[in-house]
């Protein structure tokens, strides 16, 4: 008799997550088939304007594609400590807050778009490779510019950037903070103060993008789409280990969720190495100014600042080309280090979707793992723990099987077993942890202090 009350108690949030994660594809669904129609009216657009013969809009010409080749040569050869071909450019005038160290033009014909900012603390090992995949977009050098905030770096990331300059297509400026300002969220604002295009485009200094990632940005804005904050895809990389597989399932998982909640009008979660806005609708909710108290949100929380004051007006750039690769958490220390900085933002969260997913998620996990404690004890439990499992699995594998479809790996669907007798203990770790609202990163203690 105890069996069939405490039973359908512990199916209960596991089946209220299980009908959250089905109506939540529909969202993911929605914002693939806005970025398809996206490319869509850009072919249709290119097949009705260009003449014979006659390239692809953003597709790199021949010279194009020797200045990107011939700049990720120089940025190899600095990186691997050899002297800058060219001249290197001459600094700001003293008491500039920048450098104005890129070698491109401004074309009339071709305005600003993008200014790419990255806020950088001791990357002197991955600007590289970044700055090397800036130089290969297809979208016009003219287009954009990049600005690296170097958060006082110890390892030379300024010097380099100075270094690689040389040869690179588009315009790059070297932001110096002042002594007084620290952390990702000063160093973004001081970049975003010189930067001069519309959109800002944020991503990180270890990540990896593919040559039509910005392009990918624009075809969307040029499709007629009108938002104020894009959200882009990212997918973590690593050796092919069980450990890096697992991390991987459950972040794409963190983007799965984030993609189809904008899909469905409640944005929750985005990630600051991939996202875009508006500097105007920035400007117009004061930037910052609402969450400056606290380390963290240069991503989430303005988000949700932003779907506030227009709702509708935040979007998921679900293009493949627009991808970013970040190196997932090398130990168990970084990956937890890295979560509870995560997790230290959602006490101070305004908005209702997001408030309200982060228990569901944590209950439903938390309530499979009691319930199999208990079955073992109490077998008549059984068969309502069973279907309470089967619920919640099958309602992950719908979700994420478009989503891992989207991204590539697919075959990392095969560890959601495994990952969910891990995540209960994990997510409650995490989760008090990340309650106390201190973390460590960049070695500097931080705290998420309440205002």
């Amino acid at each position: 008799m105890r069996a069939a009350v405490v039973g359908p108690l512990l199916l209960a949030m596991p089946a209220l997550y299980a009908g959250v994660m089905m109506w939540l594809r529909g969202g993911w669904q929605r914002s693939r088939a806005a970025a398809e129609a996206a490319n869509a009216t850009e072919v249709a657009a290119e097949t009705d304007t260009r003449a014979p013969g006659e390239a692809a809009a953003g597709a790199p010409s021949k010279a194009d594609a020797a200045t990107a080749a011939t700049a990720r040569a120089a940025v190899a050869a600095v990186a691997a400590g050899a002297p800058a071909v060219a001249r290197l450019p001459e600094k700001a005038p003293t008491g500039s807050p920048a450098e104005a160290l890129g070698t491109a033009t401004t074309d009339e014909a071709a305005p600003l778009l993008f200014s790419v900012l990255i806020a950088a603390r001791d990357e002197a090992a991955a600007l590289p490779q970044l700055l090397a995949d800036l130089a290969a977009q297809t979208l016009p050098a003219a287009r954009f510019e990049v600005l690296i905030a170097d958060d006082h770096s110890a390892d030379g990331t300024g010097a380099l950037v100075r270094a690689a300059a040389a040869g690179l297509p588009f315009r790059l400026r070297l932001v110096a903070l002042a002594p007084a300002q620290t952390g990702k969220k000063a160093a973004l604002a001081a970049a975003l103060a010189l930067a001069g295009a519309p959109w800002l485009v944020c991503t990180d200094a270890d990540c990896r993008l593919g040559p039509g990632w910005l392009a990918a940005y624009a075809r969307l804005l040029a499709a007629g789409a009108t938002p104020d904050f894009i959200s882009g895809p990212v997918l973590l990389t690593g050796p092919d280990t069980w450990f890096q597989r697992l991390l991987g399932l459950e972040f794409a998982g963190l983007v799965g969720v984030g993609a189809a909640c904008i899909g469905r009008g409640a944005p929750t979660m985005c990630n600051g190495a991939n996202l875009a806005y508006r500097r105007a609708a920035f400007e117009a909710v004061n930037g910052y100014a609402a969450h400056a108290h606290l380390a963290s949100g240069d991503d989430e929380f303005l988000m949700h600042q932003l779907h506030a004051a227009r709702p509708g007006a935040v979007r998921f750039l679900a293009d493949a080309a627009a991808v970013v690769r970040t190196a997932a958490p090398a130990t168990v220390g970084a990956l937890l280090r890295q979560r509870v900085r995560w997790a230290s933002k959602w006490r101070h969260y305004q908005s209702p979707a997001s408030r309200r997913l982060a228990p569901l998620v944590l209950g439903a996990n938390v309530a499979l793992a009691a319930g199999a404690a208990w079955a073992l004890a109490w077998p008549a439990l059984g068969p309502w723990v069973a279907t309470a499992w089967l619920l919640k699995l099958g309602a992950d594998w719908w979700l994420l099987a478009p989503v891992l479809r989207f991204l590539g790996p697919r075959r990392w669907l095969w560890g959601l077993l495994p990952l969910q007798l891990l995540y209960a203990p994990y997510a409650l770790a995490v989760g008090a942890a990340g309650w106390r609202g201190g973390y460590s990163w960049k070695g500097r203690a931080v705290t998420n202090a309440a205002k």
